[in-house]
């Protein structure tokens, strides 16, 4: 399970440093269009697709590797109990909003499916809308990795057994 969990996160860091890229190229080649008089509007929008599927990767990049900004003042002045508690409620109410972006999401872009991009016929505005919750799943799961992960540190479950 490691193994396909490792390759799922080097692959989603890959695809979000793609989209990144390819972003910023999409967003470089629509202004030297524009400059020579030939606008390419197709451009902003396609870099606006790879705009929202790259920030729902990088949110869960960040989440995996506790890049995210948090404010703590508060709980690191309480007993451990309860600034274990907070983590837990934390985590609870994360979980619980992922969850609803995953409903959500995934009916939004089922509805969306017939809508066109931007006038592209043939391309589904669904790709657009999909990064929603994909992009829920994938921090959904991180959420409840560290979940697992708080349990065992507090020694609620066992590690697991690693195999040779």
């Amino acid at each position: 399970m490691k193994t396909v969990y490792g390759l799922l996160t080097r692959t989603e860091a890959i695809l979000a440093a793609t989209l990144l890229l390819l972003m910023t190229a999409l967003i470089f080649v629509g202004g030297l269009a524009r400059m020579m008089h030939t606008p390419l509007n197709w451009t902003v929008e396609l870099a606006t697709c790879c705009f929202a599927w790259a920030c729902f990767l990088c949110a869960d990049i960040a989440w995996r590797n506790n890049m995210l900004m948090s404010i703590d003042a508060l709980v690191e002045r309480l007993p451990k109990p309860a600034r274990r508690g907070m983590l837990y409620l934390n985590y609870a109410i994360i979980a619980c909003f992922l969850c609803y972006l995953v409903y959500s999401g995934g009916w939004l872009a089922w509805i969306s499916r017939a809508r066109s991009f931007q006038g592209i016929s043939g391309v589904s505005y669904s790709w657009v809308t999909a990064s929603l919750p994909v992009g829920a799943a994938l921090l959904l799961a991180t959420t409840l990795l560290k979940v697992r992960d708080a349990l065992r540190q507090d020694g609620i479950l066992r590690p697991s057994r690693e195999r040779a």
